[in-house]
């Protein structure tokens, strides 16, 4: 380890990462490819499925534990997101909504943050507008190559498997906090 890294659950990060997510007040997701693996499971009737990583969940229960307050900006419309953002107490789901800029600031407004007290995690080139902006940049290890190329801060997990859990790790790291909550899983 060299000064400008420092150790985390998951590995080395620079330490400058770490120091903008000291100052991290809002937490801004997109869902397919972040929360979910990405795929879309369409049953014969046309009921849609998707899956949700219990970590995840419990990562953001912990971290709105720790103060910092979670959002949701997704492309798609689905109840099936709406009934597991409720679930952990999201209040903050913008759903249908291609153009995630002007919602992000909308949200923004609502929390009384500014940019550098933003983090944005996606997977995909409608995230790019929020990942410049934001304070913290996250995308997650698959990707897209342009979205990789314009993050602060590359997760060392897919999406659907852990890399919104990695991000709150991260951010309570960075606040001197740790993982806390009490219940059932998420």
């Amino acid at each position: 380890m060299t000064d400008s890294t420092t150790t985390t659950l998951y590995g080395e990060v620079d330490s400058q990462i770490l120091k903008i997510a000291a100052n991290i007040k809002l937490l801004v997701c997109d869902i397919d490819g972040v929360f979910s693996d990405g795929r879309i499971y369409l049953g014969n009737d046309g009921e849609e499925l998707k899956t949700f990583n219990t970590k995840d969940g419990f990562g953001i229960k912990a971290l709105q534990n720790a103060g910092v307050e979670v959002a949701i900006i997704t492309g798609r419309r689905s109840n099936i997101v709406t009934t597991r953002m409720t679930s952990l107490g999201v209040k903050h789901m913008v759903q249908g909504e291609e153009d995630k800029l002007p919602a992000m600031k909308d949200i923004m407004q609502t929390c009384g943050v500014d940019f550098h007290q933003v983090a944005y995690i996606g997977d995909d080139v409608p995230d790019l507008p929020c990942i410049e902006v934001a304070a913290l940049g996250v995308a997650v290890q698959d990707a897209h190559p342009l979205v990789i190329r314009a993050a602060n801060y590359i997760t060392f997990l897919n999406g659907g498997s852990g890399a919104v859990r990695e991000l709150c790790d991260l951010l309570m790291q960075a606040k001197g906090v740790t993982a806390s909550v009490v219940g059932k899983s998420q």
